[in-house]
């Protein structure tokens, strides 16, 4: 059984006693028995695990998971320290300098931002190792569209960054008039010139959440 640790537990019981997720986890014992899979499994739930139901402010949407050796950890866009950071989380920290002027990190792992109520969830949560996509359409889907909903339930503001189109089509599921969707051009070098940067949302995120009387994200993450 799956134990995240915190109100999610709750929240998602019934969905993971469902026949697609039953049927996602025999897939899931396969792909690991039978080669490198990413993230570890043990660290495949760290996006729910390091950010409650009820901590969430804002919600950074990625596809899926890095499928290079030692770089996914369960958190969209992030890789632990050590690992050099991927051409997309470099594009996202050029971003962070031009809005807000925070200083290039030496460093990918984005832990400390989860701390503070971002929620970096992936729409596909694992990956075959060097293979992009290649868990997608196996039930990931279902699972992470049902958190989305959840989260749009809340009555408590929150920020969607939605960042290219796989990302977009997931504003279909936000309809509460509470909440902030930011949408973008994805950070990958094949597409960040065309509207990631220069799209401003951490300024933004953090105006709409002081406007709100929460407490603003400190995206330096040193």
């Amino acid at each position: 059984m799956v134990h995240i640790g915190n109100d999610w537990d709750v929240l998602l019981k019934d969905e993971f006693q469902k026949d697609y997720y039953q049927q996602l986890r025999k897939f899931l014992v396969d792909e690991y028995n039978r080669g490198p899979v990413y993230p570890s499994m043990y660290d495949i739930f760290n996006a729910l695990k390091y950010t409650s139901y009820a901590d969430v402010k804002v919600v950074l949407l990625g596809q899926d998971p890095y499928h290079g050796k030692g770089q996914a950890h369960g958190l969209c866009f992030s890789v632990k320290k050590g690992i050099t950071p991927p051409p997309s989380l470099q594009n996202i920290y050029r971003e962070l300098h031009d809005d807000i002027g925070m200083p290039i990190p030496s460093h990918g792992e984005l832990t400390a931002w989860t701390k503070q109520g971002v929620l970096m969830l992936n729409t596909v949560l694992t990956v075959r190792g060097g293979i992009a996509n290649s868990h997608r359409g196996k039930g990931w889907e279902i699972l992470t569209d049902q958190v989305i909903r959840l989260l749009n339930q809340r009555e408590k503001p929150i920020v969607f960054l939605l960042w290219g189109k796989n990302a977009r089509e997931k504003a279909a599921l936000i309809t509460n008039p509470n909440h902030l969707i930011l949408t973008c051009a994805h950070p990958s070098p094949y597409s960040a010139d065309y509207g990631f940067f220069g799209c401003r949302h951490f300024s933004k995120t953090n105006a709409f959440l002081e406007a709100h009387k929460e407490r603003p994200i400190d995206w330096n993450i040193y």
